[in-house]
């Protein structure tokens, strides 16, 4: 059984944060010899001296100080504590998973968990970034509760979200920019290909045309981007993960004319919409609202196109 109290941390808390009894009760809306009882109780149940008066104010002890940054952590717990315990009486979620495919904007998503954050403080979301069939994975094996994928996943609920348009891109200098006959995908075949892996960990699927006879194959589509304005291959590449890189000059859409475009539907995914709690509707509102906005994000199109 406990010897302590949160009240008489919290008491001693005070005083150590406002230098006396007198201060502290004054601060805390109680009376001066209530918050001196509450520490010297404190003190005779653990048998160690916490604070000393020094003229005219209340040091802490060496031991004090040690006790008060464990009393701190303790107290803030507390209060963390009950936050949640008023979240979870509300009907409200304390943790969020969500997979989100790569293609979907990161600026839009990070938009779209920070509105959630500001409404739900207490909410803990963790993000799980996927690739291809990732996201539908995760959801078939209930490891998250929300996904966003280009591919459907049967067994549950799916909506149409949004178009991504992908184009293909290399460095305004890579060969393929300067050829002395009109680009095919022919020509593409003996030039590098970068491809992103399916984060799945069961069978993956293949995307995009694949038709070169060199590939290299990365995780992540910022890796893809990199690589490409390094002029190190080409790729077809969503328009909103390198709006930057066009607009500065490190990619530039191969004159492919409308093949060297193409569209990806994404797909808002849940198993059971019964599970989901208030955090969850709102963050799918908000993806929604966002998702909209999406198809206004589009590169000009060159005049081969």
């Amino acid at each position: 059984m406990l010897k302590t109290t949160l009240e008489q941390w919290r008491m001693f808390r005070s005083v150590a944060e406002y230098g006396g009894f007198n201060q502290a009760g004054q601060e805390v809306h109680k009376s001066q010899s209530s918050i001196y009882n509450a520490v010297q109780k404190l003190e005779n149940s653990l048998g160690v001296k916490l604070l000393e008066v020094k003229g005219r104010r209340t040091h802490l002890t060496e031991a004090g100080e040690l006790m008060l940054r464990r009393a701190n952590y303790l107290l803030d717990e507390a209060a963390k504590l009950e936050s949640i315990a008023q979240e979870v009486g509300k009907g409200c979620e304390t943790k969020l998973r969500i997979a989100v495919d790569e293609i979907f904007p990161q600026d839009f998503l990070y938009r779209v968990l920070d509105k959630v954050s500001q409404e739900f403080p207490m909410l803990n979301i963790e993000l799980q970034e996927s690739v291809l069939t990732g996201a539908s994975e995760l959801l078939a094996q209930e490891k998250v509760d929300l996904a966003i994928s280009p591919f459907i996943e049967h067994r549950g609920f799916s909506e149409e979200l949004c178009l991504v348009e992908f184009v293909a891109v290399a460095h305004p200098d890579h060969p393929l920019h300067h050829c002395d006959r009109p680009l095919t995908f022919d020509c593409l075949r003996s030039h590098r290909q970068i491809v992103v892996r399916d984060s799945a960990m069961g069978q993956g699927q293949d995307s995009g045309w694949l038709g070169a006879d060199s590939r290299w194959t990365v995780s992540h589509i910022r890796t893809s981007v990199e690589m490409i304005s390094r002029g190190l291959g080409y790729a077809f590449l969503p328009i909103t993960a390198i709006t930057e890189q066009l607009n500065q000059g490190l990619l530039k859409p191969l004159p492919l004319g409308s093949a060297g475009r193409r569209k990806g539907q994404l797909y808002l995914m849940f198993n059971d919409g019964d599970m989901l709690g208030p955090a969850a509707r709102t963050l799918m509102a908000e993806i929604r609202f966002q998702s909209e906005q999406i198809s206004v994000i589009q590169y000009p199109r060159t005049a081969s196109e």
